[in-house]
């Protein structure tokens, strides 16, 4: 009785191209991350033309039949915007571009399933309960 080894991405085309989607995959879910964007902006990988070409090969995650493998929408967000040579070199200027990110990406998940926000209305500057007096625990100095 002989045990046979798992067979190697290289000898089946179809095991090979799945490992690569999954590569990619992860590769661009890892770009909804501003601190990783930071990160590859400072060590000048955002620079080399390698790098911009093949980000612009990933754009094909946009397409319907492969977004629906992205967990993190911003990550789809963010590969287009690396697309464009200015956004590049901000995320390398300064940090306060990428905490600018950070803070508008948790914004969007704090109040995405907020029915005010679905809706479109953004609430009051003037919340119900300061509108009955009483003051809120967050925002008060």
């Amino acid at each position: 009785m002989s045990v046979e080894a798992p067979p190697t991405p290289g000898a089946d085309p179809k095991a090979a191209n799945r490992a690569r989607f999954e590569l990619e995959l992860e590769f661009v879910q890892s770009l909804a991350n501003p601190f990783y964007l930071h990160s590859l902006a400072q060590q000048n990988i955002l620079e080399q033309p390698a790098f911009i070409n093949f980000l612009e090969y990933l754009l094909y995650f946009k397409e319907k039949d492969y977004a629906r493998f992205i967990h993190y929408p911003h990550a789809l967000h963010h590969l287009e915007l690396l697309q464009h040579a200015q956004f590049r070199t901000d995320m390398k200027k300064d940090e306060f571009f990428r905490e600018f990110l950070h803070q508008k990406q948790f914004d969007h998940w704090r109040t995405w399933r907020e029915p005010s926000y679905i809706n479109g209305l953004v609430p009051d500057a003037v919340g119900p309960a300061k509108a009955e007096g009483h003051d809120s625990a967050i925002g008060s100095t």
